[in-house]
């Protein structure tokens, strides 16, 4: 957990330069974006979200290798983590599987409407989905930053960094 001097917001903001470093480095990503609360002022952010376009061709393994550890190390806080993932076309394919595992049939419980048909895709698309506006509008951070304003000053200073 934080400690009481350090609020969900500080633990997770480290992560956005860890994350995109990694993920610039995957064959097939064309973008990094980042969205939701933590692009906000919010004090305790719910998580923290990313979305990544890639090729249509991309192996997903290494972007859902790199979601789990992010979720991992956000979960010992009681936050999470969501890769989600938009094609070069700017519409939105899913997530990235949160199993180390992924094939067809292996999870009698998985809700993603292809499962294992495309490895490490979670097309949970009736649970959730991305408008094209939220995809083109999210804030890239990979391979242009995108300067944006209002932005929280915590976060500016990170897109900042990742500019330099």
């Amino acid at each position: 957990m934080t400690s009481d001097k350090q609020n969900i917001r500080e633990y997770l903001l480290p992560y956005v330069p860890w994350f995109v470093t990694a993920a610039a480095k995957v064959a097939g990503v064309r973008r990094i974006a980042l969205l939701g609360s933590l692009t906000t002022d919010k004090k305790d952010p719910k998580d923290i979200d990313f979305l990544v376009t890639v090729d249509d061709d991309v192996d997903l393994e290494p972007l859902a290798r790199l979601g789990r550890k992010l979720q991992g190390r956000t979960g010992g806080i009681g936050s999470g983590a969501d890769i989600f993932l938009a094609n070069v076309r700017g519409e939105y394919i899913g997530r990235t599987c949160q199993w180390r595992e992924c094939r067809p049939g292996i999870r009698a419980d998985c809700d993603a409407w292809n499962c294992g048909r495309r490895h490490y895709l979670h097309d949970d698309l009736n649970a959730i989905s991305l408008s094209e506006e939220t995809i083109r509008t999210a804030l890239g951070l990979w391979p242009v930053v995108e300067a944006r304003d209002p932005l929280p000053v915590d976060l500016a200073e990170v897109v900042k960094k990742l500019d330099e």
